[in-house]
C-alpha cells in the first residue's frame, strides 16, 4: 500500500468550525512556518527545522511514525469556511510523559479565536471514547498562561512540577483521566 494510500486509512475528525487531519508531508509549508513562530520556539523549542526539506524530513521522522504505530499523533486543523491550514493539535507519546500528552499551536492570526479548545476538546473526547486511552496528560512551561488555561478548561488538573528527558526546564504537568 502506498503512503498515500495508507494516510487516507487514517482518522480524520470534524468539528463545527474545523477539520483535524493528520499531519503528511504534503503539509510541510505550514509546518516550517508553525515551528518556526516566535511562541513555538519560546514555548515548544527550536526545532532547527529552517528549510522546506527541512521540514519535510520533520514530518517523515517525527510525526508519521507515530502515527504509523498508533493510529494518531499530530492533527493539521483546517478551518471549514475557507480551507485555511491554521495550527496542529495532536496526541503525542512523549518520553517521560506518563500517558499521553495532549498539544496544540496556531500560527498567531488564529490565536485567541477559540480554536484551541475546539480541536483540542475534540481530540480529548476521540482519545477516550473511540481510541480507549484512560489518561491524558500536558505538559507546558511556567510562562505559558494562556496554555495553562486551555488546559484547566479541558478539564486537566495541575498535578506536580516536572522534567523531559534531554531538557533541563522545569515543566507544569496536568493531567485528566476518563
Amino acid at each position: 500500500m502506498t503512503n498515500e494510500n495508507k494516510m487516507s486509512t487514517y482518522k480524520t475528525f470534524e468539528t463545527a468550525r474545523l477539520i483535524l487531519k493528520p499531519t503528511q508531508v504534503e503539509d510541510a509549508a505550514f509546518i516550517l512556518e508553525l515551528l518556526n513562530t516566535p511562541k513555538w520556539i519560546e514555548y515548544i523549542g527550536d526545532r532547527k527545522v529552517y528549510t522546506l526539506e527541512d521540514a519535510k524530513t520533520y514530518i517523515k521522522t517525527r510525526m508519521l511514525p507515530q502515527l504509523e504505530k498508533l493510529g494518531y499523533g499530530n492533527f493539521t486543523l483546517v478551518r471549514k469556511e475557507d480551507n485555511a491550514k491554521m495550527g496542529c493539535c495532536g496526541l503525542y507519546d512523549r518520553e517521560g510523559v506518563d500517558g499521553l500528552d495532549i498539544g496544540f499551536s496556531f500560527l498567531p492570526e488564529y490565536e485567541g479565536k477559540g480554536y484551541a479548545f475546539e480541536a483540542s476538546e475534540k481530540l480529548k473526547n476521540v482519545a477516550f471514547n473511540e481510541f480507549g486511552i484512560e489518561k491524558i496528560s500536558a505538559i507546558t512551561t511556567k510562562t505559558n498562561s494562556s496554555s495553562q488555561k486551555l488546559l484547566e478548561k479541558l478539564g486537566l488538573k495541575f498535578v506536580k512540577y516536572t522534567t523531559i528527558p534531554n531538557d533541563e526546564e522545569e515543566l507544569m504537568l496536568y493531567e485528566i483521566t476518563k
